[in-house]
């Protein structure tokens, strides 16, 4: 079986960006989370401590989002180690981080980046 807990378009408003307006005004960002994770020992004992907390994952992803960064690849790489130190229950993570409406001169709802990452790969790459 594979399982997964999922926030879906968590709202920010952030100052992340190149320019100097970006930072200093801010922006408004989504950020949406699949993580793969074994959540059979809650399915049975409906404890959360047998599982990992959307709540507490928010908080994490919430705390990243408020250090500024000049590119969103910075900010989804802090958010990915951030998880993987903080939950050691997961086993992949899906991020996708959008800015909305960037300013670039373009008729756009947002421009981001995703990234798929396994636990593995972390290890492997350190």
């Amino acid at each position: 079986m594979k399982s997964y807990i999922f926030l879906d378009r968590i709202c920010f408003f952030a100052h992340h960006g190149v320019g100097e307006q970006e930072t200093l005004a801010g922006n408004e960002f989504t950020v949406s989370l699949r993580l793969q994770v074994n959540i059979a020992p809650a399915m049975q004992t409906d404890d959360v401590a047998d599982t990992v907390s959307y709540a507490d994952v928010y908080e994490a992803v919430k705390a990243e989002m408020e250090v500024p960064s000049k590119l969103l690849e910075h900010v989804g790489g802090r958010i990915v180690k951030r998880l993987f130190g903080d939950f050691p229950q997961i086993e992949n993570i899906e991020l996708k981080l959008s800015k909305r409406n960037p300013p670039m001169g373009a008729d756009i709802e947002a421009a981001g980046i995703e990234i798929c990452i396994s636990r593995e790969a972390t290890a492997i790459a350190t």
